[in-house]
């Protein structure tokens, strides 16, 4: 019998593939449908292949799960052309851009935001298997791990452009003539993360009373860490005569 945490994975796995699938039957650009959907096959052959070995938490593959359903949506429109404005006034009778203030097709400025929001946690579990950070060190890292990840999409999404060129570079890039665009990207991303640490941060203050014993000795630790390399810098090398 398998336990409730694998029945959790392969609903989700499941729910994924037929969104997945649904998704991939004519998508509004094709070559860049599958431009998108590289790194989605290898992260989730990744997890396919370790989650009996390696797995995270059921709030991790929550996470993981919505962040992935909503790249498929922006992979199958392009993201700069996802119709969430449309689909708001046909609920609401409103256009969402307008109330919010937007001048221009948001849904990957928000993914990116979420991509921080959702994924700096799952990250924060894979550098406690992989490194015993403690402390302060355990959410500046996975902070520090999501922005790193996003600059290096960024590159990717830049250097896949200047390859591939024309209409597919554009709308692969989806900066929508904003110059500015990458780096707003990565910005939100940041933000999303920060977010997340801050509210895993407060989380488990209120549940352990440990907590800010923990964060005080990490912070100490990373202190005399420094003085002992400054001391060690200083000091000359006295060996035996």
């Amino acid at each position: 019998m398998r336990s409730p945490h694998d029945r959790f994975f392969l609903v989700l796995a499941g729910l994924f593939a037929l969104l997945w699938i649904a998704l991939a039957v004519a998508p509004l650009h094709r070559r860049d449908w599958a431009l998108e959907n590289v790194l989605v096959v290898i992260f989730v052959a990744a997890l396919a292949t370790t989650w009996r070995r390696f797995p995270f938490s059921r709030a991790s593959y929550a996470a993981i799960f919505l962040f992935l359903c909503l790249h498929t949506v922006g992979a199958h429109y392009t993201y700069s052309l996802v119709p969430y404005d449309d689909a708001w006034r046909a609920l609401t009778g409103r256009s969402l851009n307008d109330a919010l203030g937007w001048t221009r097709n948001n849904y990957d400025r928000v993914v990116h935001f979420l991509y921080g929001l959702l994924l700096a946690y799952p990250l924060r579990e894979l550098v406690l298997r992989v490194d015993p950070a403690r402390g302060f060190w355990s959410y500046f890292l996975p902070l520090a791990l999501t922005m790193s990840l996003s600059v290096l999409y960024e590159l990717v999404e830049w250097g896949a452009a200047v390859v591939f060129g024309g209409d597919l570079g554009i709308a692969f890039l989806g900066t929508q003539g904003d110059e500015w665009d990458a780096q707003k990207d990565m910005a939100l991303a940041s933000a999303g993360a920060l977010l997340a640490m801050v509210a895993t941060a407060a989380w488990n203050a209120s549940m352990r009373r440990d907590f800010a014993r923990e964060w005080n000795e990490s912070r100490q630790l990373a202190i005399s860490t420094r003085f002992r390399r400054r001391t060690s810098r200083r000091s000359p090398d006295r060996g035996g005569d």
